[in-house]
């Protein structure tokens, strides 16, 4: 059996052309400051007293310090 492929017609808007680099919009992460260490040390801080101070949690009020500020919320 011999295919049709060369009858069939392909449409222009089928076929679209990449965005141009101008279109595209920076995430809001991405246009937002990297906090400093000592902000999130601060907040790091303020994690662990929310949690009532016990200790053994530092890295994870750490990385959730981090997260917080890198995304803007407190």
């Amino acid at each position: 059996m011999a295919r049709h492929n060369a009858n069939k017609q392909h449409s222009p808007a089928a076929k679209k052309a990449p965005a141009a680099s101008a279109d595209i919009k920076p995430r809001a992460s991405e246009s937002r400051p990297s906090p400093s260490n000592e902000q999130i040390a601060r907040r790091a801080y303020e994690i662990f007293l929310a949690r009532g101070g016990t200790h053994g949690s530092s890295e994870q009020d750490w990385f959730q310090a981090e997260r917080e500020l890198r995304l803007g919320r407190q």
